[in-house]
């Protein structure tokens, strides 16, 4: 039989990695997925980054009490 390389051991005539330990383990595609939908539906609901228009329109109506000059 071959040698198994360090970092690596034979399973029913396989070579396979040894485990990591628990804490390498990283953030997996759903996990990030579920974050950023998370974040997306909070700025739904409470709505991020939202202010009220402060600007007065561009072009505002003449007042009522005005003539009209025609």
């Amino acid at each position: 039989m071959s040698k198994v390389p360090d970092g690596f051991h034979r399973v029913r005539g396989h070579i396979r990695r040894n485990p990591k330990p628990k804490s390498a383990k990283r953030l997996n595609g759903w996990t990030i997925a579920g974050l950023l939908a998370g974040v997306w539906l909070w700025a739904q609901v409470f709505g991020l980054g939202e202010s009220p228009a402060t600007t007065p329109p561009a072009d505002p109506k003449p007042a009522t009490s005005a003539p009209a000059d025609r």
